[in-house]
């Protein structure tokens, strides 16, 4: 059965009276090399288990399960649990749970589900969900490799450095994996098509941390968060809004200063490397 055809799509969605859900963020994909390309991006093997996050119908699925020991999907809409019992049938390495994945214990059912295999995800993730899941994600610290399908512009603030969208969600990010944009996946891909592009993000766990923290990891985001608070303003002001009343203007200029920043610079100029060596200024001028 081809997954990505649209007469098999029409007609499975009109056998279990299925419709597309835009508030779930549903496009399901029509274009055969996509999802094969996606399965081999994501590493799995038969020594994998993979976890998947809204498997639609099942293209990417079903690619998956060729490559990976097993393969668990978790799916939101339940209307689409019939269709994929009856495309993923052929697999024995499959098994479906239905429900929220931001609602589920990841580090759990990763070892439920995955003993004696490595974890890893790959997902075509819905736009609206790819935030929160990604840090779902990452803090279940038991995923070796993430490969997901996500909305273009984010996946290229995600992986790219200062300057432009880069963030403070950027920097939390790659702070814990290697990141990077392997290829773009135009809306003619989908149906029905999407208004952006989407694009693939391939993720890796790091050993260790990039670089020392020796002011701990709550501070180091602290800074983070309050360097990109305020965009338009100055690295400085944005830092004065937060560590003003105990450090004084003055003295938070001659901490950047002292690091080697202009007095000009914005929080989206500094590299990740440049926000540790800001926190641990911070951090000893604090106490």
């Amino acid at each position: 059965m081809n997954l990505c055809d649209v007469t098999t799509i029409r007609t499975l969605m009109g056998r279990h009276g299925v419709h597309f859900s835009k508030s779930m963020g549903q496009n399901f994909l029509i274009a055969e090399w996509v999802p094969r390309e996606i399965a081999a991006a994501s590493g799995a093997d038969a020594a994998c288990g993979v976890l998947e996050i809204g498997p639609g119908i099942g293209p990417l699925t079903t690619e998956l399960c060729r490559l990976a020991g097993r393969v668990t999907a978790v799916e939101l809409d339940r209307s689409l649990l019939p269709v994929l019992e009856e495309t993923m049938a052929p697999w024995d390495n499959f098994h479906l749970i239905p429900g929220d994945i931001l609602k589920m214990d990841l580090k759990d059912l990763a070892q439920r589900e995955f003993p004696g295999l490595r974890p890893i995800v790959c997902a075509n993730l819905p736009y609206n969900v790819t935030t929160p899941v990604l840090t779902a994600l990452v803090e279940a610290d038991c995923f070796e490799q993430i490969t997901v399908m996500i909305q273009k512009e984010v996946a290229r603030r995600i992986a790219g450095g200062p300057g432009g969208d880069y963030g403070a969600f950027s920097v939390y990010f790659q702070y814990y994996m290697e990141t990077e944009v392997l290829f773009d996946v135009p809306p003619d891909c989908f149906l029905p098509a999407p208004k952006v592009t989407s694009a693939v993000l391939r993720c890796r766990r790091r050993n260790a941390p990039p670089f020392a923290l020796p002011c701990g990891e709550k501070f180091f985001f602290q800074v983070v968060r309050a360097s990109f608070a305020q965009r338009r303003k100055t690295l400085s002001n944005s830092l004065a809004s937060v560590y003003g009343s105990r450090l004084g203007k003055e003295r938070i200029a001659a901490v950047l200063e002292g690091c080697g920043f202009t007095p000009t610079v914005r929080g989206e100029q500094l590299a990740p490397a440049d926000f540790a060596r800001l926190a641990a200024a911070l951090a000893a001028a604090l106490e």
